[in-house]
């Protein structure tokens, strides 16, 4: 893909938000060339909702109740789609996309994954991690595609597992690099010219 200006972009998230404050703290600072136009949450009492209402960012709650999987993507959808979503960050969303879904933005949605890929997918990577006796864990910003967590990887930041760590204190060391991964991957995607090959990210750095 080539670079674009301004992109419009939707967050989805099911709880703090503390991805989402990390974007949009980065797009006002100028750092990305990008502007959250709504948060989408399948949680209505989520904290990051309530945050980007604060921040006078549309928050939409679409809850799963009485819906089955097609009919709460489809409202997901609707939204993005009314807002003019160009790109899908996922924050904390704790759902697993369709390929329906996938497909409707195709290599543009992102999600942020607190492990280093492809180690440690799914729920409590930070628990699998420490469980496993690992030395290093990170994190890791990817495109999604239909499978958990095994999009093409465009950001990871490693973070060392000490010897006084719990899954507790990883997980929040993790969280910090995180904040810094998540804008760095999406500035990049927005401003180099990029393909996949395979399940390879590959980055074509502008000339001058």
């Amino acid at each position: 893909m080539s670079p674009g200006g301004d992109v419009r972009v939707a967050v989805l998230l099911s709880g703090r938000g503390s991805n989402f404050l990390a974007l949009h703290q980065a797009m006002s600072r100028g750092e990305v060339p990008a502007r959250i136009v709504v948060v989408v949450t399948d949680k209505p009492k989520a904290a990051g909702a309530a945050k980007a209402e604060d921040l006078g960012i549309p928050a939409v709650a679409v809850s799963r109740r009485g819906l089955t999987r097609e009919q709460h993507e489809e409202r997901i959808l609707e939204a993005l789609r009314r807002h003019r979503a160009e790109w899908v960050c996922l924050a904390g969303y704790m759902r697993l996309l369709s390929p329906l879904f996938v497909a409707a933005f195709p290599q543009r949605i992102l999600n942020i994954h607190p492990s280093l890929l492809p180690a440690f997918p799914g729920l409590d990577a930070q628990r699998q991690a420490w469980d496993h006796g690992t030395s290093v864990s990170g994190c890791t910003v990817h495109l999604v595609d239909e499978g958990l967590d095994s999009g093409p990887i465009v950001v990871q930041r490693p973070v060392p597992v000490t010897a006084d760590d719990d899954p507790d204190s990883l997980a929040a060391r993790i969280l910090t690099e995180e904040h810094q991964a998540y804008p760095e991957a999406l500035k990049r995607l927005l401003t180099t010219s990029w393909e996949v090959e395979g399940r390879r990210l590959k980055f074509f750095e502008e000339r001058a």
